[in-house]
């Protein structure tokens, strides 16, 4: 298991910019970002209850707020590589990660709970961890580009998403044609520690656009699902 740090996540949903127009505003931040890693495709499944307790928790913002999935980059459906099993965990405006490494799974039009129970056949992952993900169903398949991008300081992360595509998925019926991509939205998230909160509103301000608490989560279902 890898447990993160607490960090803050500040997030920007974009629609009145282009995703050009966000990236010259990076470029340009007295922070002086530059980009890191390379860019590549992001993959999630949530998980949810029945009754879509997750999704309701971020809606209704409650401080203790709960996200469970599994992500992995690259093509979005075949054989999965390196999945990792993310639980994303909020108190308040502080997250912190515990994530998992999972056998590679399958996502094709036969996927069932068999494929996952499978990638969490292993014996020194933990059985109440297991249990917990057997518990939830599938709600929310998601894919999207990323680049990263980290200050002259090392302080601060920025990962934009864009071109974001939804899918509904469950263990049954799935043939992924119920699908939504919003081609017109940028996601920017600034990311640092929790330490640096007073000093990062200089960082979040110089960006003219307002934070959101919306998530993909969220946007997601709330276009394929509810």
């Amino acid at each position: 298991m890898k447990q993160d740090l607490l960090r803050y996540e500040r997030k920007f949903l974009i629609t009145d910019y282009s995703h050009a127009d966000v990236e010259q505003m990076i470029k340009f931040h007295p922070a002086c970002f530059s980009e890191i890693f390379y860019r590549r495709t992001v993959n999630n499944i949530y998980f949810d209850t029945n009754g879509l307790t997750h999704y309701y928790d971020n809606v209704e913002g409650s401080p203790e707020r709960l996200k469970v999935r599994i992500r992995w980059y690259g093509p979005i459906f075949g054989k999965i590589e390196k999945p990792v099993l993310e639980f994303k965990i909020k108190n308040g405006l502080l997250g912190r990660k515990e994530s998992f490494n999972l056998k590679s799974f399958v996502l094709d039009t036969n996927f069932n709970q068999k494929e996952i129970a499978g990638a969490l056949n292993n014996e020194a992952f933990p059985k109440h961890i297991k249990n917990e993900l057997l518990s939830l169903k599938p709600s929310l398949l998601n894919s999207y580009t990323r680049k990263y991008y980290l200050s002259a300081d090392k302080n601060y992360r920025i990962t934009v998403d864009h071109h974001l595509t939804y899918y509904r998925i469950g263990y049954t019926g799935n043939t992924f044609t119920n699908k939504s991509v919003d081609y017109n939205s940028t996601v920017l998230e600034l990311k640092y520690d929790s330490s640096l909160e007073h000093e990062s509103k200089s960082v979040a301000n110089h960006f003219p656009f307002p934070l959101t608490k919306s998530s993909k989560y969220l946007q997601g279902l709330e276009r394929v699902f509810i």
